[in-house]
C-alpha cells in the first residue's frame, strides 16, 4: 500500500475544508447578532445619504491597460520561449516585437 501523506492533493483539500469549516463554525458563534433595523439594508457611505446607490462602472479606461499588458506579456512569453539554437531566433523575435508594436499602436489611434 502506498504511503499516505498530508501533502497529497485530495488529503490536503479535505484537511483544508475541515479547517475552514471548523473556523467558520467557531467564528459564527463569536459573531455579533444584533437586531434588524431600518438602516440594515441601506448602503453605508460614511454617514451620507446616497441618492443612487446603483452605480454603473465604466470600463472604458480599463480596456487600453488590459490590452497593453496582454500584448506585452504574450510578446515577452513568445520571445523568451524561442529556442536559442534556432538560426532565425533574431528574426522570430523581431516579428513578435513588430506584432506587439502594431497591436499597441491600436491603443493610441484616436
Amino acid at each position: 500500500m502506498e504511503h499516505l501523506s498530508a501533502l497529497m492533493p485530495p488529503i490536503a483539500l479535505t484537511l483544508m475544508l475541515l479547517v475552514a469549516g471548523g473556523l467558520s463554525w467557531v467564528l459564527s458563534r463569536l459573531a455579533y447578532k444584533g437586531k434588524s433595523g431600518a438602516g440594515m439594508v441601506k448602503p453605508y457611505a460614511c454617514g451620507e445619504d446616497v441618492p443612487d446607490h446603483m452605480i454603473q462602472p465604466d470600463y472604458g479606461q480599463f480596456f487600453p491597460f488590459a490590452f497593453f499588458f496582454t500584448i506585452l506579456h504574450v510578446a515577452a512569453l513568445m520571445i523568451t520561449t524561442v529556442p536559442a539554437e534556432a538560426v532565425s531566433t533574431f528574426v522570430i523575435a523581431c516579428v513578435y516585437i513588430a506584432g506587439a508594436v502594431v497591436g499597441l499602436s491600436v491603443l493610441y489611434k484616436r
